[in-house]
């Protein structure tokens, strides 16, 4: 069966719960848009590496560049094991498969 969706109907899934939002032990959510992260030791500095720094896409991605580079000066002192290797491999095709989403939006791309 073909996937049909109508214009501005993406996937999306939400649990609407009104007596979650009002007895909460934590607090209701107030907004037009509200994300939950899941729980963090601390939440005010989440929040605000999150508005002031950048998302978590762009704090991946600028580690994703770091890692690209460091990979093309890698040189091991000793022989890698298969597990390493395939780690490195593993890293590398996702840093590539980045890249090549960033290059279709066009945005700059590093990928090893």
């Amino acid at each position: 069966m073909p996937n049909f969706k109508l214009p501005l109907s993406g996937d999306v899934a939400q649990t609407i719960n009104p007596w979650t939002a009002v007895f909460s032990p934590y607090g209701g959510q107030f907004g037009l848009i509200n994300i939950n992260l899941g729980r963090s030791s601390a939440p005010q500095v989440e929040e605000d590496v999150l508005s002031d720094v950048g998302s978590y896409g762009k704090q991946l991605g600028r580690i994703g560049d770091a890692l690209a580079v460091l990979l093309a000066h890698f040189q091991p002192q000793c022989e890698l094991t298969a597990k390493e290797e395939k780690a490195i491999a593993d890293l590398k095709a996702m840093l590539e498969e980045i890249d090549a989403i960033k290059r279709r939006h066009h945005r700059p791309a590093t990928a090893p």
